[in-house]
């Protein structure tokens, strides 16, 4: 998603989304779509029905691969209505250490509201593969800095990171926690890099993460349906000084990080054939 911006009551736009920079200039992820993993893979090992693989590490903070591979692929796209779709494809040849085939397609539809996104990737290939999804937009309410937002994640548990933000396997409470965004509360200088799961589901199935300024009744909320039960928040803090804490990351997940190496954690096993949906969106309040 390269930004998303609101159309104020004069005709002026403000960021609602912060703009991407482009592939040479682009810093921490932004707007990258992350398939056919999120996050990251521990040493780029992972075993699937008794094969053990090797991706690349290349994720700079240590040794992993990181955020899968079609956030450099070349996108396809057609006008379906007021949507865009965009399409894109791998075989197992392509890209080393995960010999399966996918089909992907994204549309991002404007709503009334704001923003939604639909997601589908389908296995093409022969036989059964891995799965994740998930996505890297920042939003921002129009603060310098994102200390003095406030933040409601309604998320009870998150995943324990050890060095190089790979998980040591322990699922944790965020309950007393400096990451304990269960009731809304001003970020301050937490430093925030986590993945939550175990969401607070509203009446209608959506897990909401909500971004708000109160002093000036800007907000923007975030949400994911039930194929997206995981969220990571990054307060990107090893970004350059010019764009460290000025947006939160807030990424839709359909499994955690190092889902590939832990059971339960949300991969989705696709047979051949076989499609994951899911959906999400953005909706902006407060812009005058």
């Amino acid at each position: 998603m390269r930004g998303f911006a609101a159309r104020t009551g004069d005709g002026a736009y403000v960021d609602v989304s912060t703009g991407y920079h482009g592939r040479d200039a682009k810093q921490g992820g932004e707007g990258d779509v992350l398939v056919p993993f999120p996050g990251r893979i521990a040493h780029g090992r992972y075993t699937f029905d008794g094969q053990s693989h090797q991706l690349d590490q290349n994720d700079k903070e240590g040794p992993a691969a990181i955020h899968g591979f079609v956030r450099n692929a070349v996108w396809n796209w057609s006008k379906k209505g007021d949507a865009i779709v965009f399409t894109t494809s791998f075989d197992e040849k392509e890209y080393p250490g995960y010999p399966f085939a996918l089909n992907a397609s994204m549309t991002y539809a404007l709503t009334d509201a704001g923003l939604a996104v639909t997601t589908t990737v389908t296995n093409a290939g022969t036989g059964p593969a891995p799965v994740g999804v998930g996505f890297h937009p920042y939003y921002t309410v129009g603060s310098d800095l994102i200390n003095a937002d406030t933040l409601h994640v309604p998320f009870t548990k998150m995943i324990e990171f050890g060095e190089y933000f790979l998980p040591t396997g322990r699922i944790l409470d965020v309950a007393g926690t400096p990451l304990d965004f269960t009731s809304p509360r001003v970020i301050g200088d937490v430093i925030v890099n986590a993945c939550y799961l175990a969401p607070r589901r509203d009446a209608d199935g959506m897990a909401r993460v909500r971004l708000s300024q109160p002093a000036t009744g800007r907000s923007v909320t975030i949400w994911q349906d039930r194929a997206y039960d995981y969220v990571v928040l990054y307060s990107g803090n090893a970004l350059p000084e010019n764009l460290r804490r000025r947006s939160l990351a807030i990424e839709p997940m359909s499994c955690a990080t190092d889902a590939f190496n832990h059971e339960g954690w949300g991969t989705v096993r696709l047979e051949p054939g076989e499609s994951f949906t899911g959906s999400w969106g953005v909706e902006a309040e407060g812009v005058v």
